[in-house]
This record gives C-alpha cells, sequence and structure tokens, in this order.
C-alpha cells in the first residue's frame, strides 16, 4: 500500500509541477507528444474517439515519466 501512496504522491508533484512551470518543465514535452499521439491514434481506430486517446496517450506518458 505504501508504494501506492509513493506513485500517488509523484503523480501530484509532477502535475502541480507541470502547472507552475507550464512548457518549462521537463515532463511537459513529453505528455504533450503523447497526448498529440494518442488523440492521432484515437482519431484512426473506429472505437476510440481523439479526446479518448488524448487523455490515455498523455496518462501513458506521464505514467512513463513518473515511472523513472
Amino acid at each position: 500500500m505504501n508504494e501506492r501512496q509513493d506513485w500517488v504522491e509523484d503523480v501530484k508533484t509532477e502535475v502541480a509541477g507541470m502547472a507552475k512551470e507550464g512548457v518549462n518543465h521537463p515532463s511537459t514535452a513529453p505528455v504533450l507528444t503523447g497526448a498529440a499521439i494518442g488523440a492521432v491514434a484515437g482519431a484512426v481506430l473506429p472505437v476510440v474517439s481523439w479526446p479518448i486517446g488524448l487523455a490515455i496517450g498523455a496518462g501513458f506518458a506521464l505514467y512513463q515519466r513518473i515511472k523513472k
């Protein structure tokens, strides 16, 4: 349970830093890139719409940044 709490705290810290620093934060570019890739994939795939793809892409990119 403690690992999960640490992960949640890492997400909160990362998102707060991105909100505070904007494009100057090191995680902003990878997360925006993931969001763009997800949006394109969502537009191409018949089952998923682009907003869902955008959210999934951004979430995956953020997860990859925090996991490291």
